[in-house]
């Protein structure tokens, strides 16, 4: 399958200046932090429900101080990785 940004030109700074193709490297660079963003924030919700849930089973006092039912921790932890 032929990607179709490798082979779309770039938009010049100044008018009048020679159009360069984008180069591989660059859409390789954009992929890599797209997978990293991606990879870092799915990340980021398993730590977070982990601690939560630990949270609500060694001090079951402090989800009430951050003003969070039982029942919503129950549903946060519930959730997919991937559902923010």
């Amino acid at each position: 399958m032929t990607n179709i940004l490798e082979f779309a030109p770039h938009k010049a700074a100044r008018p009048g200046a020679p159009e360069a193709p984008v180069s591989r490297r660059h859409l390789t660079t954009l992929r890599s932090i797209v997978a990293t963003w991606r990879d870092r924030t799915w990340r980021e919700r398993i730590r977070f429900r982990w601690e939560l849930e630990q949270m609500s089973k060694a001090n079951p006092h402090l989800i009430d101080d951050i003003g969070l039912t039982d029942r919503q921790v129950e549903t946060e932890i519930a959730k997919p990785f991937w559902q923010a």
